[in-house]
């Protein structure tokens, strides 16, 4: 085999092993990423993503006495009526309302977060989102959040192909690296991005 040979092996499988690598340590990290069990607490807070059954969830949560309040993050704006929804299934039982993140991210969560954690006495919430995406809104509310959090998966499944999980791994693995630059003072100063 010649140079050109070797050259077009090592081309192909350096992506590959990077590629294998990703994809094993994605998996271990974010898709068999640990659920705390279910704890009593102040408030549940939902993050902001889709509407896959997170905010039912929640509300689901907070109706078996879970907490009295639910926060709805809202990055989608007031055209999104599903979501318009949610923010006005108060009851009795239940106090919903909905919080604009900012900034428009995992961390503006964790800020606002804190911020009704001072303003109501909080200590402890349980924070529901993607299974795949708790690793990372656990560092993130670690840096952000003073009091004590429960991580906990919308209960659904994904059906990804081999790419879109491949995808997932990297944007977390590159907002875990977002997350660690910007450091817990950037949660006192929502103009970090």
């Amino acid at each position: 085999m010649g140079r050109l040979g070797r050259a077009m092996i090592v081309i192909v499988a350096i992506p590959v092993a990077i590629t294998v690598i990703l994809g094993a340590v994605g998996y271990v990290l974010f898709t068999r990423a640990s659920i705390d069990p279910i704890a009593k607490a102040d408030a549940i807070i939902v993050l902001g993503g889709e509407h896959d059954g997170r905010e039912a969830y929640g509300i689901a949560l907070a109706e078996q006495g879970v907490a009295d309040t639910v926060v709805l993050s809202d990055p989608y704006g007031p055209h999104d009526k599903t979501f318009q929804k949610w923010c006005a299934s108060s009851s009795e039982k239940v106090t919903v309302f909905c919080e604009k993140p900012v900034p428009s991210t995992t961390r503006g969560e964790a800020i606002f977060t804190q911020e009704l954690a001072r303003q109501h006495g909080w200590k402890h919430v349980v924070v529901i989102s993607w299974q795949y995406h708790l690793p990372r809104a656990r560092y993130i509310f670690g840096q952000c959040f003073d009091g004590t959090v429960t991580m906990r998966a919308v209960p659904r499944t994904y059906d990804f192909s081999l790419a879109e999980w491949e995808f997932t791994y990297l944007y977390q693995l590159a907002g875990f690296v977002k997350a660690a630059v910007q450091g817990s003072s950037s949660c006192t100063d929502p103009s970090v991005t």
